[in-house]
């Protein structure tokens, strides 16, 4: 039984240097922060927070409220499309920003998603888990910080303003699961092969590397832009699978506005990723115990 190798630290940091060209990244600018900070009043800006992924201790007491677990789940069901309304630097507080190198900040407008959304949520931007660090009511827009590696990694770093973009809320315990489980952690990008009309549906294929292929199966889930997607085909020696979209989705979804070329973000089903490292766990096992 051959397997395909599981992506690596170094082929997930690969960087996209159409980001540095745009001036998002300074290349000589050390690590960037996450969002800016501005003590204002409007529009509500976070303030820094320390997360972890470590489970919950049995008991927290009022002293550690700083330090939040993170735990968000998206279903692929995308809830609005937005539009992007500023991405670059955050704007200069007054009296200066300091020494220390800007960040990146994505402004989105959104009619549906204000109310309820809280400092600190977290909201799939096509498919990418942002945390909410500032909401202006008065301009119906939501500012997400955009990490360095995330605009490595995703397509964000080619969105301009005006660009359309899915939106989705973290699931709550009241929340329907419509589609499958979405971590927002985006694997890789791909790029829109063709689209074809059959009947009112359309097949889009989708090039894709090798690691993300490898964990793709005939009738499975795939996360394209954020959206819950059942894969038709793959072709892992030519390198893409297809889907098709139903009149439905393409009326509330961004892809179909997008044309051939353009570069999606891809997340592979989680469960399909669990099973690849326990069996080359299992394979490996079985190989030291045979040699």
């Amino acid at each position: 039984l051959a397997m395909a190798p599981l992506p690596t630290a170094a082929a997930a940091v690969r960087c996209h240097p159409h980001i540095l060209r745009r001036g998002l990244l300074p290349a000589s600018s050390p690590l960037l922060p996450f969002a800016s900070r501005v003590a204002s009043s409007t529009p509500l800006r976070a303030q820094p927070l320390r997360f972890s992924l470590s489970p919950v201790p049995k008991s927290i007491s009022s002293s550690s409220t700083s330090h939040i677990p993170v735990r968000s789940l998206f279903t692929g069901i995308v809830e609005e499309v937005g539009r992007v309304r500023r991405i670059g630097p955050p704007p200069t507080p007054p009296g200066g920003g300091g020494d220390a190198a800007p960040g990146v900040d994505l402004e989105v407008e959104t009619k549906n998603l204000l109310a309820g959304t809280q400092l600190g949520d977290s909201i799939a931007v096509d498919g990418t888990c942002l945390t909410v660090a500032a909401i202006d009511t008065a301009a119906s827009t939501l500012t997400f910080g955009v990490a360095p590696e995330t605009l490595r990694c995703t397509s964000l770093g080619e969105r301009v303003a005006g660009d359309d973009v899915n939106l989705e809320r973290a699931l709550t315990p009241a929340s329907r699961m419509g589609g499958h489980f979405v971590q927002g952690h985006v694997d890789g990008t791909g790029e829109i092969a063709a689209f074809r009309p059959e009947g009112d549906s359309i097949w889009v294929t989708v090039r894709a590397p090798p690691e993300i292929l490898s964990l793709l199966v005939p009738k499975g889930f795939v996360a394209v832009d954020g959206t819950s997607l059942t894969v038709v085909n793959v072709n892992e020696e030519a390198g893409w699978f297809d889907f098709m979209l139903v009149r439905y989705t393409q009326d509330n979804v961004v892809l179909p506005k997008k044309k051939v070329g353009d570069k999606v973000n891809l997340e592979a089903d989680i469960l399909g990723k669990y099973v690849v490292k326990l069996l080359a766990g299992r394979l490996e096992a079985t190989s030291k115990a045979n040699s």
